[in-house]
């Protein structure tokens, strides 16, 4: 039986395989089921069947794979990125019935979100753990905050019905520092929400930069699983 590192290896190379063509304005995100993707892309290119793209990475993580595999990275602002990406290639924490995500696991969610909504297409690779009937059983949703409206956006987010913990680091000391130099807030809601709703009343907050709920732009979820990979369309 393939492992769950085999799958999200199956899927992130799938996608690349399966809707990347030459010349692409390609957005690719981050963690461990997205790097896959980001390294699909560099065999394709290096092969020369993809000599002509342009990659816009989410993270210090794949901003750095890419490169050290000679993929051509631009950003959204350089000439001839202004009609945006063709596609973004990224993962997720969670994605229900309706197509609805949360991101964030890997602290990257604004600059995912900028990405993505900046594309025409949006595919999303998963392992079949990530499905969930409603949002928020799985998965917190993330919330990234000004270092200095820690205190007020903690409040408002409670006022909302969330339990709200301030996300430590593993092998540092303090908080986790994203690679915009903010802090993050995972926020569990206990009881059902709308998630294009919460998007709305999250993002309004003031203090908060972003949040991992991802409504606006319908994806297409490649999702692996023991009877292999499948295609989720909304």
């Amino acid at each position: 039986m393939a492992s769950a590192d085999d799958l999200k290896r199956a899927v992130g190379r799938e996608a690349v395989d399966r809707f990347v063509v030459d010349g692409m304005r390609l957005g690719l995100g981050t963690g461990s089921t997205a790097i896959w993707a980001v390294r699909r892309a560099a065999e394709r290119f290096a092969s020369g069947e993809l000599a002509h793209i342009r990659v816009v990475t989410t993270s210090l993580q794949s901003d750095l794979e890419a490169r050290s595999l000679g993929l051509p990275v631009v950003t959204l602002n350089d000439a001839g990125m202004e009609e945006g990406l063709d596609l973004t290639i990224d993962g997720a924490d969670e994605v229900d019935t309706r197509g609805n995500l949360i991101k964030g696991g890997g602290g990257a969610l604004l600059m995912e979100k900028v990405v993505a909504y900046a594309s025409r297409r949006f595919v999303v690779v998963v392992d079949r753990g990530k499905l969930s009937e409603r949002l928020g059983t799985i998965f917190p949703v993330p919330i990234e905050v000004l270092s200095a409206a820690l205190v007020p956006v903690r409040r408002a987010l409670q006022a909302l019905g969330a339990e709200v913990g301030l996300r430590m680091a593993v092998r540092k000391a303090g908080p986790v520092v994203t690679d915009l130099g903010n802090l993050l807030l995972d926020a569990r809601f206990r009881e059902a929400f709308d998630p294009p709703a919460l998007e709305t009343a999250l993002d309004a907050i003031p203090g908060v930069l972003g949040n991992g709920l991802f409504t606006r732009r319908r994806p297409e979820v490649l999702a692996a699983g023991p009877g292999g990979i499948e295609m989720l369309a909304y």
